[in-house]
């Protein structure tokens, strides 16, 4: 039978656990229930008490409590709370986790959840759900449902919520797992954003043909980092990376930002790696009145009714260029980067909302500069990302980069300069 960790705080919400639990036993799935509380007493008993969960962390429950510092126990019962169910799903005792709860109960329970292998159900219905879910999920495929109202008490709201979150992860804990492929493809990630749909689609195309399974990777922020972090894990037999626009939020202040390792994981392993400069052109803002104050002035396009889009300028841009060169010159393995020298984006097209010839140059011409003492392969081609020829070049290298380091391991690299 399919079992299901519970994490929560049942001094708090013993009602609402107690409904859930009751719920997945009806569906057929059984529960381990691990209780996190720490000032008071639970309403019923689980079978994982707070005061094992405080020992695992290395604390003591009644110090805890008595420190009356909210934010150091929740940090301590997170640690406790992570390694019961690494050790339950070890020992092959559970095929789901899930939670309930405000703030304080989701990053709890997030802190648990995320190391659990992907695959494996996690799901947390949650106050936070409707904001920014990056701290709380991470790189991982931690679900947030929004609880619509607080996780305080049952009502007729909360308990379709609950119980429909309950009908979730059975269903998601029973149901006959994926087979996987019989053949052993070759991974390859790929970087997409709207503005370069047309040339990663082709790109995964012709990869698909050569024999690689494809993981395409939308550019928010979260998509870059969990794109590192597989290569890190050396998940990945190589990277093309048509879409580096997360290095342009990083630098601007846009909401798409993956961090300051961007583009370092694949130079430090050694991974093979085509980069091109797609969507550099652009930092991402929600709705309009969204854009800080400070760019007020600044070329603007409304993408959709959630994304506003903002022109990069000149310095910017020399700078984006700047930054991107010296990564990609740390590499290790084959790293290959490509200019598409009549446009970056398919609005930064001539013509386009977001053509600007000055702007693109300062971009080219940062990237040779550094790339041009370097051995890493500069190539440049009179078109724009969205082309067929575009995205069929980048392949063509990035399987021929994959090939040579797969019979001789990492290659020299020639310079084409420009």
């Amino acid at each position: 039978m399919a079992t299901v960790a519970l994490v929560g705080t049942l001094d708090t919400k013993s009602s609402e656990y107690l409904f859930v639990a009751e719920r997945l036993r009806d569906l057929g799935v059984e529960v381990i229930m691990i209780d996190c509380g720490v000032l008071g007493e639970p309403g019923f008993v689980p079978q994982i008490d707070r005061y094992h969960v405080a020992r695992v962390a290395g604390e003591d429950l009644d110090r805890l409590a008595s420190a009356g510092d909210r934010g150091a126990a929740v940090q301590a019962m997170s640690r406790g709370a992570a390694r019961v169910v690494e050790q339950l799903y070890g020992e092959g005792r559970l095929q789901g986790a899930l939670a309930l709860g405000g703030t304080g109960g989701t990053s709890l329970a997030a802190a648990a959840f995320r190391p659990l292998p992907l695959g494996v159900p996690k799901l947390i219905v949650s106050t936070a759900a409707a904001g920014d879910n990056a701290p709380y999920v991470g790189e991982t495929d931690l679900i947030l449902a929004p609880s619509v109202v607080d996780v305080a008490g049952l009502n007729r709201i909360s308990t379709r919520v609950l119980g429909n979150a309950a009908a979730a992860m059975a269903g998601m804990v029973t149901a006959p797992p994926v087979r996987p492929s019989s053949d052993e493809k070759p991974l390859v990630a790929a970087s997409m954003f709207g503005v370069t749909t047309p040339c990663v689609t082709r790109a995964r195309e012709q990869l698909e043909a050569l024999g690689y399974e494809v993981l395409v990777f939308h550019m928010t922020g979260a998509g870059g980092r969990t794109l590192e972090s597989l290569v890190s894990n050396g998940v990945l037999a190589g990277v093309l990376d048509v879409t580096t626009t997360e290095l342009a939020d990083h630098l601007v202040g846009g909401i798409f930002d993956a961090g300051p390792d961007r583009l370092c994981a694949a130079a430090r392993t050694g991974t093979p790696a085509v980069i091109s400069l797609g969507a550099l052109d652009m930092v991402n803002f929600g709705p309009p009145e969204s854009v800080p104050e400070r760019f007020a002035g600044r070329l603007t396009y409304h993408h959709n009714a959630t994304t506003t889009l903002m022109r990069t300028t000149p310095e910017e841009c020399r700078e984006l260029g700047t930054q991107l060169a010296a990564k990609v010159t740390q590499s290790v393995g084959p790293a290959v980067v490509f200019i598409p020298l009549n446009g970056i984006s398919a609005i930064a097209v001539k013509d386009g909302a977001f053509y600007d010839p000055e702007a693109d140059q300062e971009l080219f011409d940062s990237v040779r500069a550094g790339l041009r003492d370097s051995q890493v392969e500069l190539i440049e081609l009179s078109c724009d990302i969205n082309a067929v020829e575009f995205a069929d070049a980048m392949v063509q290298r990035l399987h021929a980069a994959i090939s040579a380091a797969a019979t001789s391991g990492p290659r020299p690299r020639v310079h084409e300069g420009d």
